[in-house]
């Protein structure tokens, strides 16, 4: 099973956006509190759109519509376990998040999706799961997952084995 199996990385490709919405709302059951998703990739890659999916996994209300918290930095939404999705493409410094209470939320009960996570730069938590998107093409998408840490490691072999035994269903 999926607990035999340690993954650190995995790469996969999805053909279109509700493909890549699927495969993070499939990550985002199984999201516990303390797990970090960082989002990594060019404007337009699918950042959002991967939030949007972890929002689902982690039954956050319907009424919730997600969207990149690009000038208010921080959103939280209420679901199976708070989730907290960052954005910051507009942040000059790691000193202005702290004064939000940055430290609390990464190493706090929730779950949190960091979009340009790169720009936390060594800020960043050791464990997490590294996400970088890439375009293939219009609709299709590179998705490498990296994993840090045994609990990421964890999230990502389940993911990998309920993504493949999906495929093999289909």
């Amino acid at each position: 099973m999926a607990d035999d199996i340690s993954y650190q990385t995995w790469t996969t490709l999805t053909s279109t956006p509700g493909e890549t919405e699927s495969l993070a709302e499939r990550l985002g059951r199984l999201l516990e509190p303390g797990d970090v998703i960082a989002l990594v990739g060019e404007l337009g890659s699918g950042k959002t759109l991967f939030s949007q999916g972890l929002a689902r996994g982690l039954e956050v209300p319907e009424r919730f519509y997600i969207t990149s918290p690009t000038f208010a930095i921080i959103n939280e939404y209420p679901g199976r376990i708070a989730f907290y999705h960052l954005d910051l493409y507009r942040v000059d410094s790691v000193a202005e998040l702290s004064e939000l209470g940055l430290e609390e939320i990464l190493y706090g009960q929730g779950a949190v999706a960091i979009e340009w996570a790169e720009r936390l730069g060594e800020n960043l938590p050791e464990e997490r799961l590294e996400v970088h998107l890439a375009f293939s093409d219009e609709t299709s998408r590179s998705l490498i997952f990296h994993a840090f840490g045994a609990n990421a490691e964890q999230r990502l072999a389940t993911l990998v084995f309920s993504y493949e035994s999906a495929d093999e269903k289909s």
